[in-house]
């Protein structure tokens, strides 16, 4: 299995075939999103991220995923509608695909295998517990808005837990190491 994301078949919003080949040399944040989750707002983070460092090389790619309680139940063109028209997303976001179980995206697949631990994992995941859910174990796709760092080169750097916000230190720094690279 190659290290390298970008030759992995993905399919835009629109439902166009596409790879993310167009975004080679650049830094990436790859996040799997939904829009009726109690982590929603940080769409607004993450524009905000992508807007103050997208200049300097820095695409963030949202993945829809309905994995979760359902919480992402939209078609892509109500996602689509969705993330514009409540969170003025300009960040790429792509069509809905599965990050966990037997029908998950060859991407997330990749991202898994080459980062199989996540930083931030605390307190959240024993909120999980406490509503009463079973958290998906390790090395799975915890719940929404993970975030997979990649670098330049298509690698895999990092994983954040979906409750490290978009400006938690820890990721802003590692976003900011790679863009220096």
């Amino acid at each position: 299995m190659s290290n390298s994301v970008y030759d992995i078949p993905v399919n835009t919003i629109s439902g166009e075939e596409a790879t993310l080949n167009q975004y080679q040399g650049k830094v990436l944040l790859i996040v799997n999103v939904a829009s009726k989750c109690g982590l929603t707002p940080q769409y607004e983070g993450l524009e905000k991220l992508y807007q103050s460092q997208k200049e300097h090389g820095l695409e963030i790619l949202g993945f829809p995923a309905n994995n979760f309680l359902e919480q992402e139940p939209g078609t892509n063109d109500e996602i689509q509608q969705f993330c514009s028209l409540t969170y003025d997303v300009h960040f790429p976001i792509f069509s809905k695909i599965s990050v966990v179980g037997e029908d998950k995206h060859p991407l997330y697949q990749t991202l898994i295998t080459a980062q199989p631990e996540r930083i931030g994992e605390g307190p959240w995941w024993q909120d999980l517990v406490e509503y009463g859910l079973t958290p998906n174990p390790k090395p799975e796709v915890l719940w929404n808005f993970e975030k997979f760092l990649i670098n330049k080169k298509g690698e895999v750097v990092a994983r954040f837990a979906p409750d490290i916000t978009a400006d938690d230190s820890r990721l802003v720094d590692a976003i900011q190491a790679e863009l220096a690279k």
